[in-house]
């Protein structure tokens, strides 16, 4: 019989103190797999859209009910939330931002900017669309 060869336990969640950078990355995760059901969403607009204005009214009482407002606003947040986290996720693969100051400055920008960025880009959208 072999000696149990003892080997080292990867860290974990508990050996960690929790982070907004560690917070951020899932996050960016979870943002990930929300793009996947949002573009069936997206999908199913430009499916409608070519098909013809009766396919396309279903679409449009789906997105211009509450739910569905919520849904593309999620929708849109989820986008450049992903968008800037993974500009961040550039940077520290071309080496820059790994001092702790630098890191905690892109994670902020990642995270307000999402945030700022989807406001934005809904004012703009009821500026332009009248609110429709």
């Amino acid at each position: 019989m072999t000696a149990r060869i003892e080997r080292p336990l990867s860290p974990h969640l508990q050996a960690y103190r929790f982070t907004l950078t560690m917070a951020m990355s899932i996050i960016h995760r979870i943002t990930g797999i929300a793009l996947y059901f949002g573009t069936l969403l997206l999908v199913w607009w430009l499916i409608a859209a070519s098909s013809g204005p009766g396919a396309y009214s279903y679409v449009q009482a789906f997105t211009s009910s509450f739910i569905g407002r919520l849904i593309v606003l999620g929708y849109t947040w989820a986008l450049l939330h992903h968008l800037l986290s993974g500009i961040r996720h550039f940077i520290w693969d071309l080496g820059y931002g790994f001092k702790p100051n630098e890191r905690e400055t892109l994670t902020w920008v990642a995270l307000i900017g999402g945030i700022l960025l989807t406001v934005l880009l809904w004012i703009a959208a009821y500026a332009i669309g009248g609110g429709r």
